[in-house]
């Protein structure tokens, strides 16, 4: 006999407010509705009542995890739209402060993955590097969270010397190389509990319109570090980590060999960052009226800013799209013809950010 369960919108397998209605036959999934929505903040509105400076500080209070490239975003899109060239060396500090936020955003949901599949020896292995990826980021910006590092026209702060820096992410990368890897690849309770678990094909990836790693998991070549170049990535020689299998082992799969690929990135910008100064101007030039838009890659995938200017020291308007919001729906596709035990480490493994969602 079917039966419908509740999970949320505050349930202990999920990390923040959204709730997932199942029903079930027996164990199976048949029927899932995804309810987004319980903890709206309105912040594009609000940023429309900001001048453009302290507008930078409140988008990037969109999401903690990814509070950079909300950030860097925003200023992108004004940059755009007013026309701003950012000097050489503010885009390569952009550059190495967007994969630092993504190493730290993977190395979180990897760690969240290994807790929800009972590994508690890795999960502790993975927030060890994590409190690494940390201290770098306050080493740079003097904070673990909301970096403060961007401005329209550059960057607000320089780098400090790199060649520590350089030598804690060579580190990680060898621990990662030998631990966390070996762990979700080759580990045979991991992909036992993994492998063949919420699967999304090539072709529901594409109907859905998921983005980032989900969508990478499932063959689908989209990354608008590729697609949409922007700051140094052309010239770091920026590789595609794909997956065909499309399940939840794949999904971790793409994350844990972007790591290594971000580490690469980080380290060869480090290198070759330019000498030059960080912002394109002092103070706060006028914004001419007119629209623009920016695309970044988000650690969950892509993200969209549309700034309007009418002339005046505030933005007309501000739309902001996440990667969660176009991922969380796809959770439909993944879950049916499921076990329902399953469900929680299928969630976790789109790492749906609901602070983004519900901003």
């Amino acid at each position: 006999m079917p039966y419908t369960i509740p999970l949320g919108p505050y349930h202990p397998a999920l990390e923040e407010p959204y709730k997932v209605s199942v029903r079930c036959v027996a164990e199976t999934v048949q029927q899932v509705s995804v309810n987004v929505g319980f903890s709206f903040r309105g912040i594009e509105l609000l940023v429309q009542s900001r001048e453009w400076v302290p507008a930078v500080t409140l988008v990037e209070r969109v999401c903690g995890i990814c509070s950079n490239v909300h950030a860097m975003t925003f200023c992108h899109a004004v940059e755009r739209l007013a026309g701003i060239e950012v000097p050489a060396r503010a885009r390569y500090i952009r550059t190495i402060i967007s994969e630092l936020e993504r190493i730290h955003s993977h190395l979180l949901w990897a760690g969240l993955a290994a807790e929800y599949m009972g590994f508690q020896t890795l999960f502790m292995e993975v927030f060890a590097l994590r409190e690494q990826v940390m201290d770098l980021l306050e080493t740079i910006s003097g904070n673990r969270v909301n970096y403060g590092m961007n401005r329209i026209g550059g960057v607000n702060r320089d780098l400090p010397d790199a060649q520590p820096i350089i030598a804690t992410l060579a580190a990680m990368a060898e621990t990662l190389k030998r631990v966390l890897v070996p762990a979700f690849l080759e580990n045979a309770t991991t992909r036992a509990r993994m492998g063949g678990v919420g699967p999304l094909t090539r072709e529901q990836a594409i109907d859905w319109g998921v983005v980032g790693p989900v969508a990478r998991a499932s063959g689908v070549e989209a990354d608008v570090r590729c697609d949409h170049p922007y700051l140094v990535y052309q010239e770091l020689g920026f590789k595609i980590v794909t997956q065909q299998d499309g399940d939840v082992r794949a999904r971790v799969v793409v994350r844990a060999l972007e790591l290594l690929e971000s580490i690469r990135l980080a380290i060869e910008a480090l290198r070759r960052i330019p000498s030059g100064p960080l912002r394109a101007f002092e103070g706060m030039p006028r914004i001419p009226q007119g629209e623009a838009i920016a695309l970044s890659e988000a650690p969950r995938g892509e993200v969209f800013y549309y700034v309007a200017a009418d002339g005046a020291d505030k933005p007309a308007r501000v739309k902001i799209r996440t990667p969660s919001f176009v991922n969380i729906p796809a959770l439909e596709a993944m879950t049916i013809g499921q076990q329902f035990g399953n469900i929680s480490l299928i969630q976790a493994s789109v790492d749906p950010c609901l602070s983004c969602t519900d901003r």
